[in-house]
Formats: C-alpha cells, sequence, structure tokens
C-alpha cells in the first residue's frame, strides 16, 4: 500500500502538512507522497488568471497515481476532493479514496457549486490579480486552532495565493463513482462547517466522525493513520 496526499486551496508544500501522518505511516512502512499543485504555485508558474488552473492540477496528481501500480490510498483534503475526482478516475491502482473535510462534485460541478454564491469570510480575493488566499489574520483561528503552537507559528510560511479560476472550472469525472470511499467529518472545522461536511458525506461509501478541526492529520495525525491503515 502507498498513500497519494491531496491538499486543498491556498496552500503550498504539501510534505510539510502532510508530514506528521506521514511520518506515522513511514514507521508502519507505508510510503507517501504529497503532489504540488501548481494552481498554487508549487510548478514554477505564478498563480492568476492567466496561470495553472484545475486542469493542471489534475495532471500533476493523476501523473503521481500513475508514477506506480502499488494499491494505492488517495487522502484528499478540502479542495484536493475536487481535484481527485478527476485524478484517480480509471487509475487501476486506486482501491480508496479518503475524502477529509471535502468535496466529491458530480461530473459537470465546479467548487463554487457546493458555495452560498458569497465568498468565505476567511477569504482575500483578488479579481484583478485573478488570485485568492487566506487572511493571515484569520488562517489559525478558522483553520488550525486545535493544532499545537509550533505548527500555528509555522504555517504561515507554507500559504499561497491560488489561481481565482479553479473555483468555477468544472470536473469531467467522478472517481467516488467507482471507487471505494470513506469520508472524514471534522467536527470542530470552522473552515468548512460540520453541517456541510455531512451533507457532501452523503455521497462516500462510508463516513467516520473525528473532534478535530480542519487539519487532522497536523493536530491528530494518530487517528489519521490508524484510519488510513484500517483501508488497507
Amino acid at each position: 500500500m502507498r498513500v497519494v496526499f491531496v491538499h486543498g486551496a491556498c496552500v503550498r508544500d504539501g510534505s510539510w502538512w502532510w508530514h506528521r501522518t506521514a511520518g506515522l505511516l513511514q514507521e508502519r512502512g507505508v510510503p507517501s507522497v504529497a503532489p504540488a499543485l501548481p494552481s498554487c504555485g508549487e510548478a514554477g508558474l505564478p498563480a492568476g488568471g492567466g496561470g495553472p488552473g484545475l486542469s493542471e492540477d489534475v495532471a500533476a496528481v493523476r501523473q503521481a497515481l500513475l508514477d506506480s501500480d502499488e494499491p494505492t490510498v488517495v487522502v484528499a483534503h478540502s479542495y484536493g476532493g475536487i481535484i481527485t475526482a478527476e485524478a484517480a478516475a480509471g487509475v487501476a491502482s486506486v482501491r480508496h479514496l479518503l475524502l477529509v473535510s471535502s468535496y466529491l462534485p458530480e461530473v459537470g460541478q465546479s467548487l463554487s457549486d457546493f458555495g452560498d454564491g458569497s465568498p468565505a469570510p476567511f477569504l482575500d480575493i483578488d479579481p484583478g490579480a485573478g488570485t485568492f488566499g487566506v487572511r493571515p489574520e484569520l488562517l489559525v483561528d478558522t483553520f488550525l486552532q486545535d493544532c499545537d503552537p509550533g505548527i500555528q507559528a509555522r504555517a504561515a510560511d507554507h500559504v499561497a495565493r491560488q489561481s481565482l479560476r479553479v473555483t468555477g472550472q468544472p470536473v469531467g469525472a467522478a472517481a467516488w463513482q467507482h471507487v471505494p470511499s470513506t469520508y472524514l467529518v471534522c467536527a470542530r472545522d470552522r473552515g468548512t462547517p460540520p453541517r456541510l461536511q455531512r451533507e457532501f458525506a452523503r455521497r462516500a461509501d462510508s463516513v467516520v466522525e473525528l473532534d478535530a478541526g480542519h487539519h487532522p492529520f497536523l493536530s491528530r495525525p494518530a487517528a489519521v493513520r490508524d484510519l488510513l491503515l484500517g483501508l488497507q
């Protein structure tokens, strides 16, 4: 078994966001990888109106999935569920999807279809530059309130401006319709309210709840590790 981690919106350095859980998995002999997402400026091209979008993110994750034929679990966080819906479709090695506070889009749906039409208060949107990001003053209280102070202090070094157009670009496939899936509801999440997560989770095959905020793989890494090991 191996794990492919797909991070969410407005962050970079995926391996940092996943490092606590990845380290515990490695101790059990389970390797993992966290592909870089071009729309977050991780592939050498800046985010923006003319920058990389969803299709580039999908291609990056799909390549990571195709790099090995070892049985794979994909862990998709938040916006990562949008990418994974298309990237994991038809990849024979993918045996399970773990969606963490995530979205499970139908074919033709985009990230914006899961909102109410107004921007979230914790986002800073720059239509002129074609980017969006998390308001720095709200990062910890919204997304990391249950993490230790060390993680909270370092998180700001791993956020990013992202191409705004990813929010309106539809997916061309829905892997969760064909691959076994588990939804992890984060019951203390202040970014994606638990009531919305539970609605999204209806599309998954099974649902697990954890008393954690938006990033349980940082605040409760052993619990996420155990959940993953149980999916083998």
